[in-house]
């Protein structure tokens, strides 16, 4: 069953580029079902049926996708032992822990942070980004620990989503990155799009092949003569933001195989990078008043300073 058309303009920029790489950049889609959709003429250029994903699109070519009607998932609540910093009527902030995903996706609808939130907040989460991601406004990676806001109402969800395109959220992260610095603050004003060639990746772009992102960071501790513990504050909140803005000026967190060396270093067992959401501010949508949490750093991050610093 056709769900809807999703109409596309090609832009200057995507002159040239593969037809299944540029609908990969403009819809959150993989490329592997983009790539089905065009095999299965579900996909037109210029009202014409494309059924090859290496066709280059030009400038000005309008692209239509068929989307088709999505195959209803059920999620369902699980009873799970949240670290809830703060709760209202209308939102909450939870400490997500090392390892947890926070919404599910195809082939993996349990176990996530939704299905326990789902149990504690009796299905009274916000709508607006569908049943897959009920209540979720923003997101950080599965092995990020640390503070994440959830909405309970669509006013609330609203607000935040407005607060967050705007940049006036104050989120601050913990992280270990690899070498020293020679100052002891500095600002990273980069644009961040999906890598050209591994799409699971994202890179440091050329500004009219990517978005704006900047992340202010300062050193709050000089491990060792390898390692340091820093702060980062986001000003944008681009996919993987920190982790390739660090890596991209020489300083990979520790721990992240994916933009740093595949070596864990001297810290074997870690689960992927050392990154935490330590505070998150904002306006409650309902007061206006200002809302600051604090995550605590994780005893696994913990553990790590005090052996780096030994």
């Amino acid at each position: 069953m056709e769900k809807e058309r999703v109409i596309l303009v090609v832009p200057k920029k995507m002159d040239g580029v593969r037809l299944d790489r540029f609908l990969s950049e403009e819809l959150e889609f993989s490329r592997s079902y983009l790539q089905k959709l065009i095999k299965n003429e579900s996909v037109l250029s210029n009202g014409n049926f494309v059924t090859e994903s290496k066709v280059p699109v030009r400038v000005h070519d309008e692209i239509t996708v068929i989307v088709p009607e999505p195959e209803k998932i059920e999620v369902l609540p699980e009873k799970m032992d949240l670290d809830i910093l703060y709760e209202d009527e209308d939102l909450l902030v939870v400490n997500k822990p090392k390892g947890l995903v926070v919404h599910p996706a195809a082939g993996h609808t349990s176990h996530t942070l939704v299905n326990g939130l789902l149990y504690h907040c009796k299905g009274q989460l916000s709508g607006i980004n569908g049943f897959m991601r009920p209540g979720i406004v923003h997101r950080i990676d599965k092995d990020t620990t640390g503070a994440l806001v959830v909405c309970k109402t669509d006013l609330a969800h609203r607000s935040l989503a407005e607060q967050l395109s705007v940049h006036s959220i104050t989120r601050k992260y913990d992280a270990i990155v690899w070498h020293n610095f020679s100052e002891d603050s500095g600002t990273i004003d980069k644009p961040i799009g999906r890598h050209p060639s591994e799409r699971k990746k994202m890179a440091v772009l050329p500004p009219e092949k990517g978005r704006r992102a900047v992340t202010h960071y300062r050193v709050l501790n000089r491990l060792n003569s390898r390692f340091n513990h820093v702060e980062c504050e986001l000003e944008t909140g681009r996919t993987h933001q920190i982790r390739v803005h660090m890596a991209y000026i020489n300083h990979p967190l520790l721990g992240d195989a994916v933009y740093g060396p595949k070596s864990p270093g001297p810290v074997p067992g870690l689960q992927g990078q050392t990154l935490h959401a330590r505070i998150l501010g904002f306006q409650h949508p309902r007061t206006n008043q200002y809302i600051e949490v604090i995550a605590p750093l994780p005893q696994y991050f913990v553990e790590t300073l005090i052996r780096l610093r030994k």
